[in-house]
């Protein structure tokens, strides 16, 4: 009797597992069959370092995109006076903004630089296909790889180095986003176009200690950051490197979390978010204050600037911001509205 339960039970398990398969098969081919993935010529795509952003695309039927990215690992200033060996896509911290259309064939080329010490991959969220391109793209130092995938899925994606440690590889500050633009309903133009990532870094010594730290694996297990940044560097994007608009303008943040480890409550002091894209996905959701940004996860916010003023970006874990560096800027420039904000000075 026991051994007619078991095998109704596996039974059951498995034409679950078989329904499942069967259902997700038939949904990719569905995404397949309302996209268009005719090719019509080939472009090579424009590569951004942080805070800048790619261009709208222009065009509006699939191509072969072109897109390279150098694995670099080098010393640079994660603060002022301490200096930190960054594993990197393309010499900085965060990798390079990819924009491609949806619909299009990405020919990507890894190059790991002859100088590199150690393999590296490449996983980008945005791929449909075995680890995301990982599995084909290990190479060593002073090789490349190449493969290529259909930007099947409009949104707003992380990519990250999945060489084993991986958490190690992601902590060093190999991660970057890739935005596929939807062939249908794509987002209103703003005036702004700005990019950003949040990442938790784990030295031997502690936030701002002097000279070139080390990557201490201990704390990154346990999760005990020593610095959570934008942009890999404390101060990125604060005095002179804040983000300069105008009043009255829109603003469009493209916003990732590198993790490898901490959740990000994303928010800007004295502004409401107009509209958030859940995860970078379809979801939209209006007015909001603070948004969860998942380790490896995305989003994409529209907001308008109404005053001026200098408005802080923070992860809301408040010890983050003014005690390990999770703090960026807004400048904005024009003249006080006191229909929307005015100091009343005390008699």
């Amino acid at each position: 009797m026991k051994k007619t339960i078991l095998t109704l039970l596996l039974a059951g398990t498995m034409a679950t597992m078989f329904t499942a398969c069967r259902t997700n098969t038939d949904t990719s081919s569905g995404a397949m069959s309302n996209i268009d993935t005719t090719t019509t010529g080939t472009v090579n795509a424009e590569l951004t370092d942080a805070p800048n952003v790619p261009k709208p695309l222009t065009y509006t039927s699939p191509k072969r995109v072109m897109v390279t990215l150098e694995v670099i690992e080098k010393v640079m200033r994660i603060a002022d006076s301490t200096e930190y060996t960054f594993w990197t896509f393309g010499g900085s911290v965060p990798g390079k903004f990819i924009r491609v259309r949806q619909g299009d064939m990405v020919d990507f080329t890894l190059k790991n630089m002859p100088d590199s010490k150690l393999p590296h991959n490449i996983d980008l969220h945005a791929v449909t296909g075995p680890g995301g391109g990982a599995t084909v793209t290990n190479v060593a130092p002073g090789y490349d790889a190449r493969f290529q995938f259909r930007a099947l899925n409009p949104g707003l994606y992380i990519y990250h180095c999945a060489t084993g440690p991986v958490g190690m590889h992601i902590a060093n500050g190999m991660y970057g986003l890739i935005y596929v633009e939807p062939q249908h309903n794509p987002l209103p133009k703003v005036d702004h176009e700005f990019y950003l990532m949040q990442g938790d870094f784990y030295t031997k010594g502690k936030f701002e200690a002097k000279g070139l730290q080390e990557f201490d694996m201990d704390k990154a297990i346990d999760e005990k950051a020593d610095y959570v940044l934008f942009n890999g560097r404390v101060n990125a994007l604060t005095g002179p490197n804040s983000l300069k608009v105008k009043q009255g303008e829109t603003v469009r943040l493209f916003v990732g979390n590198g993790g490898p480890n901490l959740v990000s409550s994303f928010h800007v002091i004295g502004e409401i978010f107009n509209t958030v894209r859940v995860e970078g996905g379809d979801l939209v959701n209006h007015n909001v204050q603070t948004t969860l940004i998942p380790a490896g996860g995305a989003t994409v916010i529209d907001m308008k600037m109404e005053v001026p003023g200098h408005y802080h970006i923070v992860d809301h874990s408040i010890f983050r911001a003014f005690n390990k560096g999770a703090i960026a800027q807004i400048k904005v420039e024009g003249k006080n509205d006191p229909n929307v904000f005015m100091n009343l000075k005390k008699k």
